[in-house]
């Protein structure tokens, strides 16, 4: 027991939320927090060639960085590399190393893990011979094992025999583990695997400090864990409370205050911020085995409700949700059944008219009134946009929606919703069918494609399953004499959603057949604007 070694990697799992921008003054005093606390290793972050868009110092954790920093010799510094960096090097393993460390004689690393998926560890493992020859203790840590097979989880681990590791870890990438799960996987793998073991918990059934203890228990001596579970959507095991569970054990001086100072100073503020830490859904994703990311995402996005959440956690449940995919919440490609069909030709109902399309954004309801007199007036074809209800039912032609996951989630709404939908029902799944059975619909296909807007009689090519793009679909491919948004405000300028809603409506723009676009409320998106004050005042002149 005394052999456990206690590896804080809270700059570097944290770093997801704040794009491993920490200040340089909590660095500070977190690194003299963790050697008060006798942490043994610290992983001050990432280590590989990611350029996209910008981060932080602690996304790539250079040599010339760490020994900027003030820190404790009886602290030893380790950084993180993902296997992908390594494996996906058109120069190949060694080469890729070769750019990213110098001997550990020249620089202030001493640990050096290699995060895996399944399929990138076999690639990988060479690696270890590299870096143990360049003088660095070399972690291996294998994630989503929980799900994998007696045989699998076998293989896997005996193929680290062959290579020159000094632990090997698994991470419960999914939260799914109960202490009885984490004790059969840590037996399966001591059957073929003799070294010395490392565990990484996630939070999400709040057995991440249980499973730890357990690990402990059954003989892994490497231990991780984050200032207050600081990590992805439900977190981690937390560093204060193993570093108390853990000092019987490890036998060496613990003084926890200043780590509390860190905590109420920095930590504690940026929990409040970015909201890590597990809740109900987290708990349902680690039961079911789905991605916690797909929770996260959706935490951080206005437009799913608690209902909407649920909703998607039972078809990730049905249909599988282990690894996290984008697609899947915001394009849907793989959703849609076979060649796009519908039946419906909007160009009979909107030839030639004036084209409303109704967001949710608030500058729908600050000037609702306003809204209403010019759809009285002016008598424009006005699409809602899922089940917003903020403008007058009488007053709205149809809905529109698309995404299947979202449809789910709001079948309800719109069965008691007045006005007919506009789905592409013919291609999705016989769930969703039976579900709007009883339901007034207007079978207008899609077809996801990158990069392509395409508008045909009864059917459209879109670039992504937002709403918004189908209904820019149907205006266009009803020959609308333009199209006005109204309740889309936007987001701040370096928001990812107010980037990716200026491509999208750039790339329409530039698409075949296109309508002129113009904001009539308040709005950030890179469009043409004007107020709908001044299109009443046209009308009442």
């Amino acid at each position: 027991m005394g052999k456990v070694k206690l590896l804080d990697c809270t700059l570097r799992d944290g770093g997801y939320y704040n794009s491993w921008d920490f200040d340089i003054n909590l660095i500070q005093d977190y690194l003299k927090a963790m050697s008060e606390t006798s942490i043994d290793y610290v992983e001050l972050g990432l280590r590989g060639f990611s350029k996209d868009g910008f981060k932080g110092a602690c996304a790539y954790t250079t040599d010339n960085f760490i020994d900027s920093l003030e820190i404790s010799e009886d602290l030893k510094i380790g950084v993180m590399v993902n296997a992908s960096d390594l494996v996906n090097h058109p120069e190949g393993v060694d080469f890729a190393l070769s750019k990213l460390f110098a001997p550990a004689s020249e620089s202030p690393v001493t640990l050096v893990r290699v995060a895996c998926h399944i399929h990138e560890f076999k690639k990988a493992l060479p690696a270890s011979n590299w870096l143990k020859e360049q003088g660095y203790i070399v972690g291996f840590n294998l994630m989503q094992i929980a799900d994998r097979s007696i045989e699998e989880i076998k293989n896997l681990a005996s193929l680290a025999n062959d290579y020159s590791l000094d632990v090997l870890y698994f991470a419960d990438s999914l939260g799914s583990l109960n202490p009885e799960k984490t004790s059969r996987i840590i037996q399966v793998i001591r059957e073929v695997w003799q070294g010395p073991m490392g565990i990484h918990t996630h939070d999400n059934m709040g057995y991440a400090l249980a499973n730890s203890m357990r690990a402990v228990e059954e003989g892994v001596t490497w231990i991780d864990a984050t200032v207050t579970g600081m990590g992805r959507g439900p977190g981690n095991a937390k560093t204060e409370y193993l570093a108390i569970e853990l000092d019987p054990l490890r036998k060496k001086r613990c003084n926890i205050i200043p780590l509390m100072e860190v905590i109420n100073s920095y930590f504690k503020p940026m929990q409040q911020s970015y909201g890590w830490g597990t809740n109900t859904y987290y708990y349902l994703a680690g039961k079911y085995g789905i991605h916690p990311t797909y929770i996260q995402e959706m935490l951080n996005d206005s437009r799913y409700d608690e209902n909407d959440i649920l909703s998607v956690i039972e078809h990730l449940k049905l249909e599988g949700g282990k690894k996290f995919n984008f697609n899947t919440l915001e394009a849907a490609r793989n959703f849609f059944v076979g060649e796009p069909v519908g039946t419906w030709g909007p160009v009979d109902e909107i030839s030639n008219r004036e084209v409303i399309i109704l967001g949710t954004g608030p500058g729908i309801i600050k000037h609702k009134e306003a809204l209403e007199e010019y759809i009285r007036v002016a008598k424009p074809y006005v699409i809602a946009l899922n089940t917003q209800e903020y403008v007058k039912a009488d007053l709205i032609d149809i809905r529109a929606a698309c995404h299947p996951v979202r449809l789910m989630a709001d079948y309800n709404i719109h069965a008691r919703l007045p006005q007919p939908l506009a789905i592409p029902i013919s291609m999705l799944d016989d769930k969703i069918i039976e579900a709007f059975k009883e339901k007034k619909i207007k079978d207008f296909g899609i077809r996801c494609e990158e990069n392509t807007f395409k508008f045909e009689e009864y059917y459209c090519t879109v670039p992504t399953a937002l709403v918004i793009a189908y209904a820019l679909s149907i205006a266009t491919s009803g020959n609308a004499s333009r199209i006005l948004l109204a309740g889309f405000d936007g987001y701040s300028s370096d928001d990812r959603r107010n980037v990716e809603m200026n491509e999208l409506l750039k790339l329409y723009r530039e698409s075949e057949g296109a309508r002129s676009i113009v904001a009539i409320t308040p709005t950030r998106y890179q469009i043409e604007k004007a107020s709908v004050y001044q299109l009443i005042g046209e009308y009442v002149k």
